[in-house]
């Protein structure tokens, strides 16, 4: 294994898996590190899985540039890598009159961003997009730049393609110490090594303070995880046409009520500080007030249509550069060479990825990396076939090349052993039951994986040539199963 790149970047969420493709143009070696056993594990795929168009960030910070440019490039990036999005628009909604007079502030702070398409509704204006919205609804801000994305998808199309491109995936690799060597990072010491570089990028969402600390670096600087709870509905128990969001608060966007690339809707999420960067857990209360929060804007909204919930961690900083205004940190280290930090990543993050890695870049470039374009650099990528999706005569063709395609694996989502045998074989091997869920949406209808749990199991341990045993359901230590029936233990 190469010890030795040009650059290392530290986390494969979305913002480290663009920062690594942005590289993957250039004649350098790049490495990306990730402690966890599959990319995208982190806030990156746990989230609300929104384009946003740039209205809400406070003028003037790197959160209103970098959302406004991430947004105008995600639709052509996520067609050249097969990425499941939709421009379906927003509607910030006001309820009641007095909310709808601040909808003409909202749409001053987007001009001065440079978003466009924007336009205030009346009432009927907006029940006319969106027929289920409260009769409490006063009007609305429509921006129309705004959409839904497949997080995970999102995450897996640059990867795969950075990888195409030369970035080494190192998965399962924890960074346990940086090496400053005359006053410059010379090396990070890992759970699988120690690896040298000329310039490393800590992408380390909620843990980026910890790498910066680390190096020496922004001792003052914090990040505290905040958890967001979401409820995930039956795709026949509440269809929507686009994203809702209530007035935004004090402490963000507030809860909203979304469709998503899958056809389904989610509600969520609360924001609540925790001190435990892994605590994911799902709250009575946290539930309680996200059912209130959506409610206020879709009243039929139902927990008998929920299929799912989960938690995600947001990544706030204490970087605030008016002494008011969240906003993100990026920049070159001023305590040491070697080091760009990418902290404080939150919302509009996932949207302004695309952005935040060209602004990397010229960071770079303004340190006299050489950045020489390769002469072939592949700027596309095709995904897996989904069979679900296809017509009767494309499903024909796929089986007559590849029968493994007619095996149903996942009846709820109609997911075959020929898309788990491509997950399993793809640039960025799924090696886990978690890592083929993500890839191929198994596992993530009405019976949350009962049908397909043990066909999912014998495939992996068939592919990876290994015993069932070793299975796991998203890396060390969570293994399915520890024997088989009636084996005498010992």
């Amino acid at each position: 294994m190469n010890q030795q790149y040009d650059v290392i970047v530290i986390g494969a969420g979305i913002v480290g898996s663009m920062v690594a493709r942005e590289l993957s143009r250039y004649q350098l070696s790049v490495a990306v590190v990730e402690r966890e056993a599959d990319i995208g594990m982190g806030q990156s795929t746990s989230n609300s899985a929104i384009i946003h168009s740039g209205h809400d960030p406070h003028p003037g910070t790197l959160k209103a540039k970098l959302n406004v440019r991430g947004n105008e490039l995600w639709y052509d990036l996520a067609q050249k890598l097969d990425i499941p999005i939709r421009k379906t628009g927003a509607l910030v909604v006001a309820i009641g009159e007095e909310e709808r007079g601040q909808l003409a502030a909202l749409y001053e702070r987007g001009r001065q961003n440079g978003v466009s398409g924007m336009q205030i509704l009346n009432r009927d204006e907006a029940l006319e997009k969106e027929p289920l919205l409260s009769g409490d609804t006063s009007g609305a801000l429509f921006t129309s730049t705004a959409g839904v994305v497949d997080p995970f998808q999102g995450v897996l199309g640059v990867a795969e393609n950075a990888a195409t491109n030369g970035v080494t995936f190192l998965l399962n690799t924890e960074v346990r110490k940086m090496v400053v060597q005359d006053g410059a990072v010379r090396a990070m010491e890992t759970s699988n090594g120690t690896f040298q570089a000329k310039w490393f990028i800590n992408a380390a969402g909620v843990y980026s303070d910890e790498i910066m600390h680390m190096a020496g670096v922004g001792e003052a600087f914090q990040i505290t995880a905040r958890r967001g709870e979401y409820f995930v509905f039956d795709e026949n128990a509440l269809a929507l046409n686009t994203v809702l969001f209530p007035m935004p608060g004090r402490k963000g966007k507030g809860i909203l009520v979304t469709t998503t690339t899958h056809g389904n809707s989610m509600v969520g999420p609360n924001s609540d500080p925790i001190a435990d960067k892994e605590d994911h857990a799902v709250t009575r209360e946290g539930m309680n007030t996200i059912l209130t929060g959506a409610k206020r804007l879709v009243p039929s909204v139902s927990p008998s249509g929920v299929i799912a919930t989960f938690a995600g961690l947001r990544a706030t900083g204490n970087h605030t550069p008016d002494g008011s205004t969240r906003d993100f940190l990026i920049e070159i280290a001023r305590e040491v060479t070697g080091l760009i930090n990418v902290a404080g990543i939150e919302s509009p993050g996932y949207a302004a990825a695309p952005a935040i890695a060209e602004y990397v870049v010229e960071l770079l470039r303004s340190q006299g990396v050489a950045l020489a374009e390769k002469e072939q650099w592949e700027e596309r990528r095709q995904g897996i076939p989904r069979f679900k999706t296809l017509s009767h005569k494309e499903r024909k063709e796929l089986i007559s090349r590849s029968p493994a395609y007619g095996r149903i694996v996942c009846r709820c989502e109609e997911v075959t052993e020929g898309e788990i045998l491509d997950a399993i074989h793809s640039p960025i091997p799924a090696h886990t039951y978690d890592a083929i869920k993500r890839r191929t949406w198994l596992g993530t209808g009405r019976c949350q994986g009962s049908f397909d749990y043990p066909r999912t199991l014998e495939i992996l341990a068939r592919e990876l040539n290994v015993p069932m045993t070793e299975i796991t359901k998203r890396g060390p230590g969570s293994v399915f199963l520890y024997r088989r029936t009636k084996e005498e233990v010992l």
